[in-house]
């Protein structure tokens, strides 16, 4: 017997798998044909609700469209849809995509979606398949009617790619047409048929086509129609032919429309106090991540070799001897040893009296002292210092920053920021967050910590970047980004450096290219309320200094940068001037040194 060759002019589908909603079944039918899938993940949150309340479905459906991505044939999308009416972001999305096919559920996606049919055929800039009930594994008989509209085509094409035993175009017309007996519905498909020999091509005259199909629906197991190619008198119609077909019909139907070009909508990004609050409460939803979503290391390893990406691990320390060495050793053991995540550690200390350089080279990482390095610019204190420094020694394309004091150290607070960065190109700055339980006295209160970031950072944020409200701890020492945005941003030297790069990279990439990550808890040690009051003043000086550069006037003056602080002893309160500039350091490309060490 001659072997039957393979048909499939589908070659990519795009489906949105909506959370507790459908998709599954989409996605079932489109397996069936040789195509490549495309999965997007879609939260739709109820109008009365808060969209920051999608990020825990948005978690959910990342777990899944993770383990669907697992079959070569399908790309799970790493962007989380969240919205209250996801339809025209799904419509962009379709036109930078370019499918050849979109496939739903009919009718459960347009009612998750909160779409009309009308919608979804005249809206559509690829072609668009409604499936309604559960394809047989092996199809073995299709029925295609056609009536020479736009869509037979791609009905027929369709029926071709399910590979059934059996294809049947039927060509119905009534008693009344005077070209009842004519090819006219088959010219322009002669080229697809003739691939398919064994398609029937089969003449009916009825003046009730649509009984006919549901009486011969009974051998068949699946119908695959053409949608109105007439204008729709009713958004939630397909047409009465349609219609009762897909009501009636006791096998499974799939209802097509043919591609054209159709007007689209961009999703709005207004000013106005609403459209902000929106903008970042979508944002919160799709880009807000659980650290249990990465905790299998061995597929961060699988997405890190398939990009051929290498990571390095930069750890400020100042001081820090009673927590580096558990540090370092945790670190390399879990995700260099076990798993080959992390390509280097280093090192970067602030000039250190303690023991702090000699448990680290003890442990066998490399050990920069920043104050020594890029010497021609002289030596500033402070930990932006150090970070900036260390894009000049580390080589990975991926760069995660962690503190040295933290006392609950786990592998979690590397593998936690890695993970958004892996899975999503768009992604190029992720910052941790967690609980911070605050000590007072000998007790541990649950919460408390982070004053500076509740008391300064975020209300400023909030006024002057509203954009970026939704980011929980701005200040947190855990985060990293690709070093092609890092080497690209302005560093300040002080304790402004989170905040700066914060706002550089929004500036520079927008607020999609930021993401946030649950890593649960972090205890360290507590800094008094004078040092609190110093970074305060460092990040007011930082958020002031980006104004300046967006409104193009200066506010600040060299007499600014002194603080005053409050001293008391035995003989009353006093007062004491110190300075704490926070100044800015060049985007590190910009330096010929680093330019000839990326050589």
């Amino acid at each position: 017997m001659e072997k039957r060759a393979k048909f499939s002019p589908i070659r990519s589908i795009f489906i949105p798998l909506v959370h507790e909603g459908p998709g599954l079944l989409a996605l079932e039918a489109a397996s069936h044909l040789d195509a490549h899938i495309t999965l997007v993940g879609v939260v739709v949150v109820p109008p009365a609700q808060s969209l920051s309340v999608g990020a825990v479905g948005a978690r959910a459906l990342r777990k899944q469209l993770r383990h669907l991505g697992k079959n070569e044939r399908i790309t799970s999308k790493s962007r989380i849809i969240v919205s209250y009416q996801p339809w025209e972001e799904l419509s962009n999305l379709l036109l930078k995509e370019k499918p050849d096919l979109l496939c739903l559920e009919w009718d459960a996606h347009l009612t998750a979606l909160g779409v009309t049919p009308h919608d979804v055929l005249t809206r559509t800039s690829c072609s668009v398949a409604l499936v309604r009930g559960k394809l047989p594994n092996k199809p073995k008989n299709i029925l295609v009617p056609v009536r020479g509209g736009p869509h037979a085509e791609l009905s027929l094409r369709l029926g071709l790619g399910l590979h059934a035993k059996g294809v049947t175009a039927l060509h119905l017309r009534r008693t009344n047409d005077p070209q009842a007996d004519s090819d006219a519905p088959f010219i322009g498909l002669e080229r697809v048929l003739q691939q398919m020999p064994e398609v029937q091509k089969q003449f009916m005259v009825t003046d009730e086509p649509a009984q006919f199909i549901l009486e011969s629906a009974r051998q068949a197991d699946v119908i695959i129609l053409g949608t109105t190619s007439q204008p729709l008198t009713s958004p939630v119609s397909l047409g009465p032919f349609a219609d009762r077909i897909l009501n009636e019909a006791p096998c499974a139907v799939i209802a097509v429309k043919s591609a054209r070009p159709l007007p689209h909508f961009v999703y709005d990004e207004g000013a106005g106090v609403q459209a902000i609050s929106i903008l970042v409460d979508k944002w919160f939803g799709e880009k807000t991540f659980h650290v249990d979503e990465f905790k299998n290391v061995d597929e961060l390893l699988e997405l890190k070799r398939r990009q051929g990406l290498t990571i390095s691990l930069a750890l400020p320390a100042l001081n820090e001897q009673e927590t580096v060495g558990k540090v370092i050793n945790m670190m390399k053991t879990a995700l260099m040893e076990k798993v080959p995540l992390l390509d280097e550690i280093v090192l970067i200390d602030s000039n250190s009296t303690d023991d702090t350089r000699a448990i680290a080279e003890k442990e066998g990482v490399p050990v920069y002292i920043h104050q020594q390095l890029l010497k021609r610019l002289g030596a500033r204190k402070g930990k932006g210092e150090a970070l900036w420094k260390s894009l000049l020694v580390t080589h990975g394309d991926i760069i995660v920053w962690v503190d040295t004091d933290i006392v609950n150290i786990h592998p979690r607070f590397v593998y936690g920021i890695l993970g958004p960065l892996l899975v999503d190109p768009e992604i190029q700055l992720v910052k941790g967050f967690y609980r911070r339980p605050l000590r007072v006295g000998s007790k541990m209160q649950a919460s408390g910590g982070g004053r500076v970031t509740e008391l300064t950072a975020r209300p400023l944020l909030n006024l002057f970047y509203p954009e970026l409200s939704g980011v929980l701890q701005p200040l947190s020492g855990e985060y990293g980004g690709r070093r092609a945005a890092l080497e690209r941003s302005v560093f300040f030297s002080g304790y402004g450096v989170e905040t700066g790069l914060l706002i550089d990279i929004f500036e520079r990439y927008g607020l999609n290219a930021i993401a946030q990550v649950d890593l649960l808890e972090r205890i360290h040690h507590n800094q008094p309320l004078e040092a609190l009051s110093k970074m305060s003043f460092a990040i007011i000086q930082t958020v002031i200094r980006k104004l300046e550069k967006r409104f193009g006037s200066a506010v600040l003056e060299d007499v600014n940068r002194s603080m005053k602080l409050i001293r008391h002893n035995p003989a009353g309160y006093f007062l004491d001037v110190e300075e704490i500039a926070e100044r800015e350091r060049p985007p590190m490309i910009e330096l010929p040194e680093y330019l000839e060490s990326r050589h």
